[in-house]
């Protein structure tokens, strides 16, 4: 197995931000590109990534293979890479071998460790809204929910999606129309409100690091669903458990 990039951004960006949920990981090297599914250590987020093979500038892979590995340390290697440097991946003697090549040529190692296999399954999800809307739009209402509660309710209505929070003496609400750049697909006119939790939030919309547009799935006290996507390149998805109203 070698693996090239060009232009490491987007899988240095991504390691970045699963990292934040999730300590160790398999993922897992097909010919179609790089993969990952993961939960967090409390069964409250799932991670679903996959770097695609036309991503990177070589790729050779004899067979699919899993790789487990600590995502903290290979954050701490991955921040020494450049825009402008190239990145490969190798793996030889039991370790993924990352060699990072600029004016210099530096190489590191990593142990692939021996973890429990799990069987992660992407739960079956069906949302009655869709919303398609800027990152930083998203972004912005989370910071501003953030500054009053722990949670956050978000609300769809065939015209407007807005995102509230409460707190023991304050309150925000950001209403967001769907005109312009942020599109609502509704199937019905009924009025959509689930609840979540902040903590995690604000680990997941980084996402927009890789892509300047977000998907947001719900439903009524279901779970949600955010979708960061660049075409032939990479999509970092997350699916976040309800927070239940009366808590």
């Amino acid at each position: 197995m070698k693996l090239t990039l060009a232009d490491a951004t987007y899988f240095k960006d991504s390691i970045s931000i699963i990292s934040e949920l999730v300590n160790e990981a398999r993922f897992k090297v097909t010919k179609d590109g790089l993969e990952l599914i993961a939960m967090d250590p409390a069964n409250v987020a799932m991670v679903l990534y996959k770097l695609l093979s036309s991503a990177f500038t070589e790729y050779e892979v004899d067979k699919d293979q899993v790789l487990a590995i600590n995502l903290a340390n290979l954050k701490q290697i991955l921040r020494r890479v450049s825009a402008s440097d190239i990145l490969s991946l190798e793996v030889a003697e039991n370790k993924l071998h990352i060699t990072i090549r600029s004016d210099s040529v530096r190489k590191f190692s990593l142990p692939i460790l021996e973890l429990e296999e799990r069987a992660e399954r992407v739960p079956n999800l069906t949302f009655p809204v869709v919303i398609t809307m800027p990152a930083s739009t998203l972004n912005s209402a989370i910071e501003d929910a953030d500054i009053v509660g722990e949670s956050v309710s978000f609300i769809a209505e065939p015209e407007k999606f807005s995102v509230m929070a409460e707190g023991d003496t304050s309150k925000a609400h950001v209403e967001i129309p769907g005109t312009g750049e942020t599109k609502i697909k509704a199937e019905s006119t009924a009025r959509i409100r689930a609840k979540y939790s902040l903590e995690y939030l604000k680990k997941m919309i980084p996402g927009a690091k890789l892509s300047p547009t977000v998907t947001v799935s719900f439903n009524q006290d279901y779970p949600l669903r955010l979708d960061y996507t660049v075409v032939d390149k990479v999509n970092l998805s997350f699916v976040l458990a309800p927070r239940v109203e009366n808590d």
